[in-house]
């Protein structure tokens, strides 16, 4: 039935398709019969599925990554199609229009997307996040226009703003469409910024977890720097990954700008995930995104040590299905194991 739509849909621009489904999504979670009908359409409850990272309890480990929905307007209507947590943002201090159109590219043949958005958002004031849908992570970055030296001002003032009504905040410094961002991944540049806002998120009440994004473009050694600070400054877990830089395989887009996503990302997110597991000993929670578009895609995340699971390209390609596919998936693998809970599954 999607596959149908979509070869409907892809004929439109993809920032009018995303804005048409974000809106559907609102509507559908403000009506209590759409709402309802869309649960008992792809919500999968299965007490194995349930897992508790960095203090946060999961219906089931499956979320959406952050990008999808920037300001917040769709938490119900997505809360009602599967996910396990809704990662909205990125949000920034002040409205920003983003770069110019046209900003996202399907390359379709890859199953896959390119976008130098640079975080278009209506600003943190505007940000509108219900309590009673299901976990809310919130991703928090740096206006454009904010120099790199001032970059702590911009994450301590957005963590204030939003950490009341978050399940967990996520700090973006690693979306390649803000200039100089990637920059605040290096390890000096990143303990201090990691420092002025820990010290802030621990003066905070209530205390919520806070995760650092990262690039899959980093070197090991650029990785094991990020790694040292992380986990000497407390930070409470890492999503791993956004988007790439990289063009392997699809030289043809190398004049497009922006950071790709989808199927070609898929193993580099998975080595990423695999090599943070084994440098931290498991300790260091993961939420693993990239390339997610099956079952199988997800337990790989699951094995390489992640505890959660994000889509957004995938879902572009396959539709809302998708959901209660890998959670049926998950579910099956944990018959197939003879385990009792999503968690048991990692490092088999």
């Amino acid at each position: 039935m999607y596959s149908l739509l979509r070869s409907l849909l892809f004929r439109l621009d993809p920032e009018q398709i995303h804005g048409l489904t974000l809106g559907l999504l609102r509507f559908a979670g403000n009506f209590p019969i759409t709402y309802y009908l869309l649960r008992a359409m792809f919500e999968v409850r299965d007490p194995r599925l349930e897992i508790k990272v960095f203090g946060v309890r999961f219906k089931n480990p499956l979320g959406l990554a952050a990008g999808y929905d920037k300001d917040g307007v769709a938490v119900r209507g997505l809360s009602c199609i599967g996910f396990g947590h809704i990662e909205v943002g990125t949000v920034t201090r002040r409205a920003q229009p983003g770069n110019p159109r046209p900003r996202i590219h399907r390359v379709p043949q890859a199953r896959a997307l390119i976008n130098s958005m640079g975080f278009p958002n209506a600003g943190v004031d505007a940000l509108r996040v219900p309590r009673d849908a299901t976990c809310v992570g919130i991703n928090i970055g740096k206006s454009k226009e904010t120099p790199l030296e001032q970059a702590a001002q911009d994450y301590c003032a957005l963590l204030e703003r939003v950490h009341a009504r978050a399940d967990y905040v996520a700090l973006n410094v690693s979306s390649p469409n803000t200039p100089g961002l990637r920059a605040l991944q290096a390890r000096a540049a990143i303990e201090e910024l990691l420092r002025a806002v820990i010290a802030t998120r621990d003066r905070l009440q209530p205390r919520v977890p806070l995760l650092v994004k990262i690039s899959p473009d980093m070197t090991e050694s650029e990785l094991d720097d990020l790694l040292a600070v992380v986990t000497t400054c407390g930070v409470d877990g890492v999503i791993a990954t956004n988007t790439t830089t990289s063009r392997a395989g699809l030289y043809q887009y190398e004049s497009v700008t922006g950071g790709l996503s989808g199927a070609p990302l898929r193993a580099r997110a998975t080595e990423i995930i695999r090599y943070i597991a084994r440098q931290t000993a498991g300790k260091l929670p993961i939420v693993g995104v990239g390339g997610v578009a099956s079952p199988d895609d997800a337990l790989e995340k699951i094995r390489a040590g992640a505890s959660l699971v994000q889509i957004y390209t995938g879902l572009v390609y396959a539709g809302p299905a998708l959901i209660r596919a890998i959670n049926l998936g998950l579910i099956r693998a944990c018959e197939h194991e003879g385990v009792r809970s999503i968690g048991q599954l990692g490092n088999r």
